[in-house]
């Protein structure tokens, strides 16, 4: 009876434990969701400032799904600002009378480059109206520096941490891993630097890729010196000699080298800013984040009929749905006719960041931008990158617009075949046995080496694709088919080098792209629509706790041969035709 007592007691002590941390978990969901459904309109103060601190990954548009910013440890969600609201607010916020300035707050931001530097171009534009743009920082990553160059002021912490380094990209090999599980990855490839397999068959970087990705490093790294140069009135090579030395060891250091302008604390740069307001020492900071000045309406919103349709597409191209963050061929290319065919939308921008994806999902794409470039202006706006598939996707745009910084190119084709014959046997237990009614039934298996006369089909699949893309890229573009061959074969370009190789018409972001579709579709006046509509965040609720309830079982199942299910399903997403950039480069 003892023993009965002692596990009753505890049972009702878990049962209301869990209880409460379940009541906490609901009450930060549906605060955040609560958030969300707060859009009224905020009515900005005199004398203010916009406050921008970049401390949340920066995606290309503002998320409608409540959940996605939910902190379940906390009754308060913390949200995240897309690209486009950023840019909306610094472009409102420019001609708003009660905004004096603009106060950066960075550190480390979690964005590439090319988002960085369309959000410091944008910075320097709202320059032009003669406010004032101060930044502080107690930790400065080499972005996060880039970008506070834009602003009048540059203040650090007397104990903080800023690197200065240089850029260094690094990729991951998982050859050893495979070996290990017995896994034969099959390769047939065009292009000696269409290098995106080599994680899986090499380990390391081949001569050929490391040959590209120094030349993209430089051309990007030039890229922010000579804006820096002219920020600070330091000498390119100046810059590269700090590097070079790792001179900047210490605040002390980047404040005798006239990196920054001032080592402040906190409360120190509060004084500042309060001068900088006309305030006393005790007089409030009236400020606006990001988040809120988004809904400050826009008086310079035009009210029309004309429209110029955003089109957004993030993230790898696969012949399906997707998501907002991956371009589902199906979804983007209906999207895209239905832009083509309302007659209220005047031009179109096609806003693509992909590193590329399957070749037919690329082409549906391709197909549907072409026929809208021929019935209106449609302009492809590449943001971090656009390349590989995210190039063939494009090339038949009236217009490519990117930043200098921006990755493009990898124009190359391959196809990626495991055969697991090693891992299921020897590793497993599992064997395979099969009957066909001809010689080639079982073409393509993941279960057996290739013969030779499958390598040699595939062989020509791969020429025959490649060419295709040489062939769309060269018509699409107007230049040499030999050309396009030369500048193809995988290789990576930065956007300098894009523009002058004529891969790209124009350096630019998405605010220069909007404005060439006006001009091209001669519009005075024209309001903004985006585009495809976000997804029902219920929807995408219940799939992520049904995608998730499935992948918990098949862990507490399959326990430590769990991460052998893991990989072979990215194997399986890899099998067939690919125009993928080559390897996901991580770059510090």
């Amino acid at each position: 009876m003892k023993q009965f007592f002692k596990f009753m007691f505890a049972s009702i002590l878990g049962f209301f434990i869990s209880s409460f941390i379940l009541i906490i978990l609901l009450i930060g969901l549906f605060s955040s969701m609560l958030s969300f459904g707060k859009q009224a309109s905020v009515k900005v103060k005199n004398n203010s400032v916009l406050l921008i601190k970049l401390n949340q990954p920066i995606n290309e548009r503002t998320s409608t799904n409540p959940f996605q910013s939910a902190n379940l440890f906390s009754t308060m969600p913390s949200k995240t600002i897309g690209l486009n609201d950023i840019l909306n607010n610094l472009k409102k916020a420019k001609n708003d009378e009660n905004i004096k300035g603009v106060y950066l707050e960075l550190s480390v931001i979690q964005a590439r480059i090319s988002t960085i530097e369309e959000i410091r171009n944008a910075l320097l534009d709202f320059k032009e109206s003669g406010k004032f743009i101060i930044c502080y920082g107690e930790t400065f990553s080499q972005g996060a520096y880039y970008l506070a160059t834009a602003a009048d002021k540059i203040y650090f912490n007397p104990e903080g941490m800023m690197i200065f380094k240089g850029l260094n990209a690094q990729v991951m090999f998982y050859k050893g891993l495979f070996d290990k599980l017995s896994v034969e990855t099959q390769v047939v490839r065009h292009g000696k630097y269409k290098s995106a397999v080599e994680p899986y068959t090499e380990e390391k970087m081949s001569k050929e890729s490391k040959e590209r990705t120094r030349q993209y490093l430089k051309s990007v790294w030039n890229n922010m010196l000579v804006a820096i140069s002219e920020s600070r009135g330091l000498s390119v090579e100046t810059l590269n000699r700090m590097t070079d030395n790792l001179e900047i060891r210490q605040p002390q250091d980047a404040l005798e080298r006239n990196l920054i302008d001032g080592l402040y604390y906190k409360d120190e740069m509060l004084v500042e800013l309060r001068e900088r307001l006309g305030l006393d020492e005790n007089g409030k900071i009236e400020s606006l984040s990001m988040m809120k000045y988004k809904n400050v309406p826009d008086p310079d919103r035009a009210i029309t009929r004309n429209k110029i349709a955003i089109v957004y597409g993030s993230g790898p191209i696969i012949n399906s749905e997707g998501d907002d963050q991956i371009i589902g061929a199906q979804r983007i290319s209906r999207t895209l006719r239905k832009a083509r065919t309302d007659k209220s939308v005047k031009a179109i921008v096609f806003r693509i960041n992909s590193g590329g994806g399957g070749v037919l999902a690329s082409e549906l794409l391709r197909r549907e931008v072409a026929l809208a470039a021929a019935s209106k202006p449609l302009i492809a706006s590449y943001g971090d990158k656009s390349a590989s598939g995210g190039y063939w996707a494009t090339c038949n745009a009236t217009k490519i617009i990117a930043n200098p910084t921006c990755l493009t190119g990898s124009i190359g084709v391959f196809g990626l075949f495991p055969n697991l014959q090693g891992l299921l046997n020897d590793k497993l237990g599992i064997t395979i046995d099969n009957v066909g009614t001809n010689k080639n039934a079982d073409f393509i298996s993941m279960y057996r080496p290739f013969t030779s006369l499958e390598r040699t089909v595939l062989t020509s699949m791969i020429e025959n694709t490649y060419d295709t893309f040489i062939t769309h890229v060269s018509e699409g573009r107007e230049l040499r088919k030999s050309f396009v061959d030369s500048i193809g074969q995988g290789q990576i370009w930065s956007g300098e080098d894009a523009l002058e190789l004529g891969l790209i018409d124009e350096f630019g972001g998405i605010r220069r792209a909007i404005e060439i579709a006006a001009e091209l579709a001669d519009l005075q006046e024209y309001r903004i629509q985006e585009l495809p509509v976000q997804i029902n965040y219920i929807e995408e609720l219940i799939s992520t706790i049904t995608d998730g309830a499935k992948v918990s079982m098949l862990e507490k199942e399959l326990g430590s041969n769990y991460k052998y299910i893991k990989h072979l399903s990215l194997l399986q997403q890899s099998k067939g035709l690919q125009a993928l950039l080559p390897f996901e480069l991580i770059i510090e």
